[in-house]
């Protein structure tokens, strides 16, 4: 099961227009004055998902831990999100929203689902769910290719080892080394 190269440039074309038409719907919905811009307000939504490490976290949003931790400062800054010493392991912290932080989070997924329903006037239940079904697809199928990519990278960067070669290849990288 293949994915023909025309039809794969025409899906990238196809992300391409969706990513410039969320753009400029951002650009325009979100207020100038708002305290919680929308990069905030994604990792709000991630935080909401439940209390979690900042890495995890960081690594599902797809962004560097640095990063994450000046998000999580101007949010906890702002009353939106709690930390707390993480009792599996005390050099680490759990991060959850804050009571603010989750009614927060409510008002913006209300303002988002009420302008979608608006956008998509003319599409019935049946698009609608097909839709959320097919982004759904594409994103696990994208997310897993990265990971996998991710691993073969890290293997590479690793360097041999006889766990990533048959016993044969291992008996000689040991009699190499030794």
């Amino acid at each position: 099961m293949s994915v023909a190269s025309g039809t794969a440039t025409e899906l990238v074309h196809r992300i391409f227009d969706l990513q410039r038409v969320l753009r400029c719907i951002v650009s325009t919905s979100v207020a100038r004055d708002a305290k919680v811009g929308f990069a905030l307000q994604g990792v709000l939504r991630f935080i909401g998902e439940g209390e979690s490490r900042a890495t995890h976290l960081a690594s599902r949003l797809g962004v560097s831990p640095p990063v994450l931790s000046r998000h999580i400062a101007e949010l906890e800054e702002l009353g939106l999100v709690v930390r707390r010493p993480d009792p599996a392991d005390g050099r680490a912290q759990l991060v959850a929203l804050s009571e603010e932080g989750l009614a927060q989070l409510r008002e913006f997924e209300e303002e988002r689902s009420t302008r979608l329903r608006g956008y998509l006037a003319e599409w019935s239940e049946e698009d609608a769910l097909e839709a959320g079904r097919v982004i759904e697809k594409l994103t696990d199928s994208l997310n897993r290719s990265i990971r996998e990519q991710h691993h073969s990278i890290r293997a590479k960067a690793a360097g041999p080892s006889p766990l990533n070669h048959t016993t044969e290849e291992a008996t000689s990288l040991g009699k190499a080394n030794a």
